[in-house]
């Protein structure tokens, strides 16, 4: 069996690629899971990664729930509710929880369809790329069930809570040039490109001070929730912290010497 996430380093850009095609990425299943979780580890762990991009192998980027194993009750729902609530905790729903301790920032490059989970998935990524064949949804309930992998939060921090309730209550799918009037990606471009989009734009963050890129993601995931004391209290700490880097002072430096910097990661 093939690997189920690749992973792929290129100086301090990694690639993760969902490789399981066939199926359309569905993420649901544990063992996908379990692969996404272990590539996000390994991103951390990762001393030479400093952004990541994700993308589906083949021509979605993630269908979201498998929903064979679903009908059959092989997958997250069970004859018994308090075992469908044991697995979407102990299964999918460690997916957001991970992304939102990642200090790695991930861009999206959305190449297909993003359906459901699919779409959760994307919106769990700091930033979204898509392709000019993207499509995505917020289809839980034409299936009559809810976003149980924690699109309620999700997604109204990306489009607002207006849009995002029109998208979860009708379950309508949008194309790529509507999900970026909306705000739900921040870049269309040509499928053919989209790769290289994705990655100019993952070259950009890299090419700043990697500690200031992590602490930055940080705060931008914190304000999501926290009270403005509580934020600039945070800021404060942080900003302790970035003032004593060797790489603030190597920007110091290199601005008022008029040259490109060149930063460690110190």
């Amino acid at each position: 069996m093939s690997e189920l996430v690749l992973y792929q380093r290129d100086g301090g850009i990694v690639t993760l690629t969902l490789n399981q095609p066939e199926l359309r990425n569905p993420v649901s299943d544990d063992d996908m899971v379990d692969a996404i979780l272990a590539a996000l580890a390994r991103l951390e762990a990762d001393a030479h990664a400093r952004v990541a991009i994700l993308t589906g192998a083949g021509s979605a980027f993630s269908s979201g729930g498998n929903l064979k194993k679903m009908a059959s009750g092989d997958g997250l729902a069970s004859a018994k509710p308090i075992q469908t609530r044991r697995n979407y905790l102990t299964g999918i729903q460690r997916l957001p929880r991970a992304f939102a301790a990642l200090e790695v920032p991930v861009v999206a490059a959305v190449n297909g369809p993003a359906i459901g989970a699919g779409c959760d998935l994307a919106c769990m990524c700091d930033v979204r790329i898509a392709g000019e064949s993207a499509k995505f949804a917020e289809s839980f309930v034409k299936l009559g069930i809810i976003p149980g992998d924690g699109g309620a939060w999700l997604l109204p921090f990306v489009v607002g809570h207006a849009k995002a309730a029109e998208l979860a209550l009708t379950g309508d799918m949008v194309d790529a040039a509507e999900a970026l009037r909306i705000g739900l990606v921040s870049r269309v471009v040509p499928d053919a490109e989209l790769l290289e989009a994705a990655r100019a734009m993952a070259q950009r963050i890299a090419a700043n001070p990697p500690q200031a890129v992590r602490m930055t993601k940080r705060l931008l995931w914190e304000a999501r929730t926290a009270s403005l004391d509580t934020v600039l209290n945070l800021s404060a700490a942080m900003q302790a912290l970035a003032h004593t880097t060797a790489d603030n002072r190597e920007a110091m430096n290199a601005f008022l010497e008029k040259r490109p910097p060149n930063f460690s990661g110190e």
